[in-house]
């Protein structure tokens, strides 16, 4: 029997929701741990604050919209009626995450970034992240 048949299978529409709810823990868990770090009284908070949400706005327009329509497309695209579960991302965006997921945690455990400008740029990624769940539900629930 060959491995690939061990490993869960949904159906391709169920990828979409899968892909959905990750991508809303993770924009949940970023803005979260973006709004509750423990960053005391920093100086210009709400102008910083109001940075890191247009940041997080213009990434998401001008990259994650690009990301999600591609994953979109792809799962659509797919001939498998049953693909493998962890199919709702490529190879690559599972690199991706690894590599922001990594970066984040070393950035914190580090020191190297002061905890108020840690906690902008959670919010800033959280954003998008969140924002791009949508195209998934939107996917899942409509098509």
């Amino acid at each position: 029997m060959s491995k690939m048949r061990l490993l869960p299978r949904v159906a391709k529409h169920y990828l979409f929701l899968i892909a959905a709810l990750v991508w809303t823990f993770a924009g949940v868990m970023l803005l979260f741990r973006g709004f509750t770090f423990k960053v005391g009284t920093p100086e210009n908070w709400s102008l910083k604050l109001i940075i890191s949400i247009l940041s997080g706005l213009l990434f998401y327009q001008l990259l994650f919209t690009r990301i999600t329509k591609k994953h979109v497309t792809r799962i659509q695209n797919m001939e498998v009626q049953k693909p493998v579960i962890f199919s709702f991302f490529n190879f690559r965006s599972y690199l991706m995450m690894f590599s922001m997921i990594t970066l984040g945690v070393s950035l914190r455990l580090s020191g190297l970034v002061l905890p108020e400008y840690l906690a902008l740029m959670y919010i800033t990624m959280g954003i998008p992240l969140l924002l791009s769940s949508y195209r998934f539900y939107s996917s899942f629930f409509f098509s």
